[in-house]
């Protein structure tokens, strides 16, 4: 009986040292798989912070506050593209920036080039997400076109953008890198900026409004605010909102009908916002601003060119501080809307003038590569 429990305590000791090296082996594996599973920490985009911000960072780098503005220099007026260009800084300080942090910015995916010298560009972000912009330059000008959303979730009916649907907004970073991107390639500062592209930009209010004033800093790119429009379907209020804002940066309205219903069907992202709301809101802000805001009107064959339209574009506008701008539509493939004849586009452009409104028949930039108002699609080639 002795023997049998010796042997009988024998084989349970080792089936215990069985069980506990099983259990330190699969102990060991699990931390071997939590291991492989530890990512290596995502860097800071230094094009995404602001001052303060890129101050807070250089603080946790052990570096002065005054280290920030001279990044801030590389990356918004000269807009490198590597750490190594940022020659006032010292060897040690880019390595610790190479290793903590990223430049952010854009890749080219494709270009386009117009027989008028418009360029239309395709680029991407660092998550994927692609936005086009345009560059169009006129003797010593060069005027930006860009976008402040990826798509466009207002589902105006003549415009290719929605069609793709909405992604998401655009960072002010984003929005800068565009205009900053444009000059580099065509060699050029950017001196006015438009922001029209893809995207309602009043729909990424803060987002777009601190882009403006980035590219409007004289530590950006120092463009005249002026010089810097931002170009909304009417969503009310953020018109209200923007007439308060200290600058004096420039307002122009899609408006497209002064006749609510065919509004309403050509424009369903702004069927909330009425034409008489539209019209307060607009009278408030040349009131508070005393600038003279922008309405944008494409000129549509049949749709919004009768005497019908004109009459109520007139009634809209006569009295008050604006500027019409027509538009020559630019003709979508399998679209029912066609551009109106020079004479509708001329007879509107007469009567409205007649009437004391200033308006002006747009010159179309790049429409040979789709790079005009409305055309803008994220398509490549």
């Amino acid at each position: 009986m002795g023997t049998d429990s010796t042997i009988e305590v024998t084989t349970v000791s080792r089936e215990n040292i069985g069980e506990d090296k099983l259990r330190a082996d699969e102990t060991h594996e699990g931390e071997v798989a939590a291991v492989s599973h530890v990512r290596t920490p995502q860097k800071v985009n230094l094009r995404a912070l602001d001052h303060d911000e890129l101050v807070a960072f250089m603080a946790e780098l052990g570096e002065p506050s005054f280290r920030a503005k001279q990044v801030e220099d590389w990356i918004l007026k000269k807009n490198v593209r590597s750490f190594d260009d940022m020659t006032n800084l010292s060897k040690a300080l880019r390595a610790k920036l190479s290793e903590r942090a990223s430049l952010g910015g854009v890749t080219l995916a494709t270009k386009q080039e117009s027989e008028d010298g418009t360029r239309k560009y395709l680029l991407k972000f660092a998550d994927g997400v692609s936005v086009e912009c345009v560059g169009m330059p006129s003797k010593d000008r060069l005027s930006v076109c860009v976008s402040t959303q990826a798509g466009c979730a207002m589902g105006c009916l003549f415009c290719a953008t929605g069609k793709s649907g909405f992604k998401r907004n655009l960072t002010p970073a984003e929005i800068y890198d565009q205009v900053a991107f444009v000059a580099e390639d065509f060699g050029h500062r950017a001196t006015s900026v438009v922001l029209m592209g893809q995207g309602e930009p009043f729909a990424n209010y803060d987002n777009t409004l601190e882009a403006m004033r980035l590219l409007n800093s004289p530590d950006g790119l120092g463009i005249g605010a002026r010089h810097i429009t931002v170009s909304t379907s009417g969503l009310v209020p953020q018109i209200r909102s923007f007439s308060h804002e200290p600058e004096q940066f420039c307002l122009a309205v899609s408006l497209h009908s002064a006749r609510q219903e065919l509004r309403n069907e050509l424009m369903p992202g702004v069927r909330k916002h009425s034409l008489k709301r539209l019209h307060d809101a607009m009278a408030d802000y040349v009131n508070r601003t005393k600038r003279r805001p922008t309405y944008e009107y494409a000129m549509i064959a049949g749709v919004n060119d009768t005497e019908e339209d004109l009459t109520a574009l007139i009634d809209f506008t006569k009295g008050t501080l604006c500027h019409v701008n027509l538009i020559r539509l630019n003709e979508l493939p399998g679209s029912r809307f066609k551009t109106s004849s020079e004479e509708k586009i001329e007879r509107f452009k007469k009567v409205l003038t007649a009437y004391g409104v200033e308006t002006t028949v747009r010159e179309s930039r790049g429409n040979d590569i789709d790079a005009a108002c409305g055309q803008l699609r994220q398509r490549r080639g």
